[in-house]
């Protein structure tokens, strides 16, 4: 395992963006060893395994977010999913694509918290270099 914490500060800056410190304070929060764990293994191990994109493992990761009724992660996984190249479309057809497996009402949640993360995404000012400063 000798660079899991390389790969898994790669994923998470990939996934967590600018909210990485906000995600890590609160997990931290939480225990200690809980934000290790998802840091390390969910990250570190599994989003760095080969196989699959980036992209495609955070709309999986979204739907089964959806699936297990987690708001708060699926909004970081819906950005996350911005981050790594998934378009609006994809996410849309994503989220209808669960409907009739999950249930309208958890994929309306879901929409609207699309639609949240969307809004705040293109109402951030970008910062030099290109990135948006949700300071």
């Amino acid at each position: 395992m000798g660079d899991t914490n390389d790969h898994s500060h790669r994923a998470t800056s990939l996934v967590w963006a600018e909210h990485e410190a906000r995600i890590r304070a609160r997990l931290e929060a939480l225990d200690p060893d809980l934000g290790r764990y998802i840091e390390d293994f969910a990250y570190g191990e599994v989003f760095e395994r080969g196989g699959l994109d980036f992209k495609t493992k955070e709309l999986l990761a979204v739907v089964m977010l959806l699936a297990l009724g987690s708001p708060d992660e699926i909004r970081t996984h819906l950005r996350g999913a911005l981050r790594v190249g998934a378009t609006e479309r994809e996410l849309r057809e994503t989220l209808l694509f669960a409907a009739p497996f999950l249930g309208f009402p958890r994929v309306v949640g879901a929409f609207a918290q699309l639609k949240d993360v969307l809004s705040k995404e293109r109402a951030a000012p970008r910062a030099e270099g290109g990135e948006r400063d949700e300071s």
